[in-house]
């Protein structure tokens, strides 16, 4: 308790989440008398690292740059259009569905609001859309990126619960897809109500010049989707061939990639990566000392008092997750929550790891979208200017809808686990 204690008071002076963990830890050593214990500290740091799959995060990082600087998130969204562009409201559902093919590249919920935000919302204004409604709507098209693989998350989680990097991006696509059906439903339900502008007309031969034109650009999240889910490639040769991909799509086809530009993207993939990676050496080390301190059991002990079944569980991790992603980011999230949770999961309550981990990934996602925090209307609100408590009540019915997916999630595990071999 000391260490969570003093780990809770560096944060609030601002001190980063990695080094909150890296402090804690050694704060616990300090007082356990115990000196012997430093010596293995350097060594939990760099075993946190030392796995093959966290290759993937750098190269998954690098392929969204690539992306971004191929113009061809732009060829993406003109593709969504050629599909649902024409219906009522159809900017609404071209917003989502656009952030799906995108979350099948990017993986990375802040970075895909960032990116769709300046494309969707002047897009969404100019035809008539509340600019809120439009900012709100494209976070959380973001929402779809830690979900759908790749997913930065999925990968940090399956090092920290030492499961398959390729089992746990597969039984994200199941739940990403639902949730996209659920925030097109939750589209059609609103414009009854508010009357969205209907979308613009285009002709057989206008659609087909269009997903011709784009059709390629498709290419990079089927190469990277498929070589996972078809066993022909692991999470990191997949990122690898994905980020070959994305560059000669966007050198050959959309023409807007440079190869000059290539070392500032390498170096920007690299600033975030090793952000992230050190958050995971963190972990490791953090872990660590809640395993010597029986963290885990003692906590196990209290919630059997409470949660009588594997769903109650799961029902009151749903909310002490979404709870806690409400204050703290979705990576930092994980490492905090995942070494106390998941033992007390799988030992006590007999869940399988990876169904788990898509119900903490989905609900530490939500609490970017919820107060006090919120990042990914902050994100949007940055890139538009729009206020972001607003931009919560507008779309609340997204979070509602987003909640009960989490509940079903939570009962049925063969929704999650129905990809997975």
């Amino acid at each position: 308790m000391t260490s969570i204690a003093a780990i809770v008071a560096i944060m609030l002076v601002g001190v980063p989440i990695g080094m909150c963990l890296c402090l804690g830890a050694i704060v616990f050593l300090t007082l356990s008398g115990n000196p012997i214990l430093f010596q293995n500290y350097p060594l939990q740091l760099f075993g946190g690292v030392d796995s093959y799959g966290l290759i993937a995060i750098p190269l998954f990082i690098l392929i969204g740059e690539i992306m971004n600087g191929g113009g061809i998130t732009r060829r993406i969204v003109d593709l969504a259009m050629a599909f649902v562009g024409s219906l009522k409201g159809g900017l609404a559902y071209v917003n989502v569905l656009a952030n799906m093919f995108v979350a099948a590249i990017l993986g990375s919920a802040t970075a895909q609001v960032a990116v769709m935000a300046q494309i969707m919302v002047p897009e969404m204004e100019k035809k008539g859309y509340d600019k809120t409604f439009a900012a709100g709507l494209t976070a959380y098209g973001g929402m779809l990126g830690p979900i759908i693989p790749p997913s930065v998350m999925f990968v940090v989680y399956s090092v920290l619960a030492q499961v398959s990097v390729s089992d746990m991006l597969a039984a994200g696509v199941v739940p990403g897809i639902l949730l996209t059906l659920l925030f097109f439903a939750t589209i059609a339900a609103l414009g009854f109500f508010y009357n969205y502008p209907p979308g613009e007309r285009r002709t057989l031969k206008e659609r087909a010049v269009i997903v011709a034109g784009a059709a390629p650009t498709l290419l990079i999240p089927i190469v990277i989707v498929g070589s996972i889910l078809g066993g022909l490639a692991n999470p990191t040769e997949s990122a690898a061939i994905g980020s070959v991909a994305s560059a000669l799509v966007g050198r050959y086809w959309t023409k807007q990639f440079r190869f000059e530009q290539l070392p500032h993207m390498l170096l920007r993939a690299g600033i975030y990566a090793a952000i992230v990676l050190f958050l995971v050496a963190a972990a490791s080390v953090f872990s660590w000392v809640l395993i010597y301190a029986k963290v885990p059991q003692s906590l196990a002990a209290s919630i059997q008092t409470i949660a009588h079944s594997p769903v109650e569980f799961m029902l009151l991790a749903n909310l002490a997750l979404l709870v806690i992603g409400t204050v703290i980011d979705g990576i930092p999230g994980l490492i905090m929550t995942v070494p106390i949770l998941l033992p007390i999961a799988t030992d006590i309550y007999g869940i399988d790891p990876r169904h788990f981990g898509v119900v903490a990934v989905i609900n530490l996602v939500l609490g970017l979208l919820s107060p006090p925090v919120g990042l990914c209307f902050f994100v949007a609100a940055a890139v538009t200017g729009a206020k972001p408590g607003r931009m919560f009540m507008v779309t609340l019915p997204f979070f509602i809808v987003a909640c009960i997916l989490l509940v079903f999630l939570s009962i049925f595990p063969s929704l999650s686990l129905v990809l997975v071999k």
